[in-house]
């Protein structure tokens, strides 16, 4: 009995553990990710389960059948014992003819003893065959539930399958439409130039269109004798980005109304160093943050590719473009690279790749190393 009650405290245990759905309080992302993990746990329990059951089922087999062979081989030594005593009796009868009569009230009471311990070894046979009945329609109804069970499985196992479908093509949508938003956002941004390092400390009564024809007029005078005036959109200065605590001078964007004389000072600007006032400036193309994420990955084979001598050049939007080999190759991100390494042992060798922390990452970034 405390066998029975421990399968159904096991049961029980396994139906308590089931996970309960709130669906007030699960977001559109929970409900998307919540069902692998709670298969994953309900398939746990369950499989802990029948373990459970399995082994309890099999250990109260073998105390049944040890059971019964010791008591069957009880009762056939006694048996055994008492047939041997009464032909015992017999032959001594046989000899003691003048005892027969004496003999026999003897013989009739342990013949009547013998046969009321058969009858008690056919109503303990009867009560064990009964208990074995019941172990057997039990184990039937425990196969009947596993199998339940396992279509049960099954069934969830391919709703999981079907939805897990449903997420990877809802990932690849997304990542297709954050890929159009950011390439979007680029071509917006085409015209834009952003100036770091101008120092903060500037003439505050010049205007920010001033200082940068100053900055060209110091640089690249070429470009204004050559175009005159310099039409511009607008120009702002951005947000701080980063720790206010540096004294970090904020960039300055420019929108151009013509896309030529912006390719002109960028391309001068990548020439030579700017300078403004003894501070160095950079001047680069405004891109998207997704896209300068990217470009930062980069960073630390950039700059090795850079002490290799391999020419590293940074591809629109985030593409790596290496010689090797008299060849350029051109890699969409650093997995493709690694890749390539393998390929190449003794490239691997030189290449001695980490994982860099954005802060490096903004710092390269700052410098002008990619």
């Amino acid at each position: 009995m405390s066998k029975q009650r421990n399968k159904r405290k096991t049961i029980e245990k396994y139906f308590a553990n089931e996970p309960k759905k709130d669906k007030n309080t699960q977001s559109e992302d929970e409900e998307a990710q919540a069902p692998a993990s709670k298969d994953s746990k309900k398939n746990r329990n369950w499989a802990q389960a029948m373990t459970e059951l399995k082994k309890d089922f099999e250990t109260q087999m073998r105390e049944l059948e040890e059971k019964l062979g010791k008591e069957r081989r009880e009762m056939q030594e006694k048996h055994e014992n008492e047939v041997s005593s009464l032909v015992k009796e017999i032959q001594k009868i046989a000899e003691e003819n003048s005892m027969l009569k004496t003999s026999l009230g003897q013989m009739d009471k342990t013949v009547q003893k013998v046969i009321e311990e058969k009858n008690a070894l056919k109503s303990k046979i009867g009560q064990m065959e009964k208990e074995i009945r019941k172990l057997s329609e039990e184990n039937k109804s425990f196969r009947q539930r596993i199998e339940f069970r396992e279509i049960d499985e099954f069934t969830r196992n391919q709703e999981s399958i079907i939805q897990n479908q449903k997420n990877e093509k809802l990932e690849e949508n997304v990542k297709y439409l954050i890929e159009k938003t950011t390439d979007m956002e680029n071509r917006l941004r085409k015209d834009n130039l952003k100036i770091i390092g101008i120092p903060e400390s500037h003439d505050q009564e010049k205007s920010l269109d001033i200082i940068f024809k100053e900055l060209l007029q110091q640089n690249c005078p070429d470009i204004l004798e050559a175009e005159g005036k310099i039409e511009m959109e607008r120009i702002h200065q951005s947000p701080r980005e980063r720790d206010h605590k540096k004294p970090t001078p904020r960039n300055i964007i420019a929108k151009f109304q013509n896309s030529q004389v912006k390719e002109k000072i960028l391309q001068a600007a990548r020439r030579t160093q700017f300078k403004y006032r003894g501070a160095a400036v950079r001047i680069t193309q405004d891109l998207a943050a997704t896209t300068l994420e990217a470009r930062r990955a980069w960073n630390t084979i950039y700059r090795k590719a850079k002490e290799l001598r391999m020419q590293p050049r940074m591809n629109y939007p985030a593409r790596l473009n290496v010689l090797f080999q008299g060849k350029r190759w051109t890699f969409n991100e650093p997995g493709e690279f690694q890749m390539f390494l393998l390929e190449w042992p003794e490239l691997n060798r030189r290449f001695d790749l980490h994982i860099q922390d954005s802060g490096e990452a903004w710092r390269l970034e700052e410098r002008g190393e990619i």
